[in-house]
């Protein structure tokens, strides 16, 4: 038996002069969480289409509970579940259409298929809307629904790619649940994403890719550490104010403030005094912040750190490069060397501090 359940090694990608991976590294346990964090064009989707063998890597190696993804192909996909960042669910069929038809195509028998597509409906929540046209359903349904469908084969390892891009706060936190109690069952999950929060609750260790490698290597608790210990958080009416009290800041304490409109953030490794002092040289200089906050940094924070900017959506599914390559956007069916086309429709259209304001009591 294999150490990891999914490892890469130096993977790297070219498109044309276009260089999606440069040399990633990845080393997965079995029965964890692992996050693999960054913004749209980081190079995220492009590695899981590697490891799941819809896309052949330019360089490296990577193997998925030790089959190698290239030589050993078909044993990858046998082993494997992909929900992709859209619901790739035919929308004209029911649910339990959509659930025998990926029993059959997995190769397993019309009684086997009939039975396991009741039994997912039943586990995410979905039989009221069973025998319903699946274009019916929300953009959370659509997404369980997904999820589903990637497990109708009892798949040891899982990928999700961006799985809750589009969905509201409560489908999210639904599809969480989901993704924690099969983790408690031994499934392995490989979770991109570009929702730091999503990371934080759910992955054992993550990874932070920008640019095509991996900047950063850890646990959650591992990366936040290295931010200092608290956040200072303000808000002011105006750009200039703010510009005028990032100067400041930048005079009076170890840190860079980060400065963004009328927000400036300030790391701070000193406890509460550091806080005084940076208040004080702000009110030596009429400045008051509409809003103040002092939290605990968060992974997005050590994303900015890093990379200078923010893990943040830009546009939903944004491409990467390569999306329109051939079986950019193909469904993996254990089993099937070539895999089986899917569709990929859009998904439906969709930061937690104690703060204090100005003038409240």
């Amino acid at each position: 038996m294999t150490e990891f359940a999914i490892e890469a090694v130096g993977l790297t990608k070219d498109f044309g002069d276009v260089k999606a991976l440069a040399g990633v590294d990845l080393e997965v346990a079995p029965g964890t969480v692992f996050g693999l964090l960054g913004p749209n064009g980081a190079g995220k989707t492009t590695a899981v289409r590697i490891l799941t063998t819809v896309l052949a890597p330019t360089g490296g190696h990577a193997s998925v509970l030790g089959h190698d993804v290239v030589r050993e192909a078909a044993a990858v996909r046998a082993t494997i579940g992909l929900a992709g960042q859209y619901a790739a669910v035919d929308e004209n069929l029911t649910g339990h259409e959509n659930l025998r038809m990926v029993g059959r195509l997995t190769h397993h028998s019309k009684a086997f298929a009939r039975a396991r597509a009741t039994e997912l409906l039943e586990r995410f929540d979905l039989v009221d809307a069973a025998n319903r046209p699946v274009k019916t359903y929300s953009g959370g349904m659509r997404r369980r629904l997904d999820l589903a469908a990637s497990l109708v084969h009892r798949p040891p390892v899982l990928f999700l790619d961006e799985p809750t891009t589009g969905l509201d706060p409560r489908s999210r936190i639904e599809l969480w649940k989901v993704i924690e109690e099969l983790v408690r069952e031994g499934t392995t999950v490989l979770l991109t994403t570009q929702y730091l929060e999503e990371a934080d609750r759910l992955a054992a260790r993550v990874s932070v890719v920008d640019h095509g490698r991996v900047i950063a290597h850890g646990t959650p608790a591992e990366l936040k550490a290295t931010m200092g210990s608290t956040v200072l958080a303000l808000t002011f009416d105006e750009p200039s104010q703010a510009a005028q009290a990032a100067g400041i800041l930048e005079r009076s304490a170890s840190k860079r403030p980060r400065l963004d409109g009328t927000d400036v953030e300030l790391i701070v490794d000193g406890g509460t005094g550091v806080v005084i002092d940076a208040l004080r040289a702000l009110g030596d200089a009429d400045l008051e912040p509409a809003t103040m906050a002092l939290r605990e940094p968060s992974l997005d924070d050590v994303f900015l750190s890093i990379t200078g900017h923010r893990a943040s959506l830009d546009e939903p599914g944004a491409d990467e490069p390569g999306a329109d390559e051939p079986g950019a956007d193909t469904a993996v069916s254990p089993g099937d060397p070539k895999g089986t086309t899917a569709p990929s429709p859009p998904p439906d259209s969709p930061r937690h501090v104690a703060t204090t304001s100005r003038g409240a009591s």
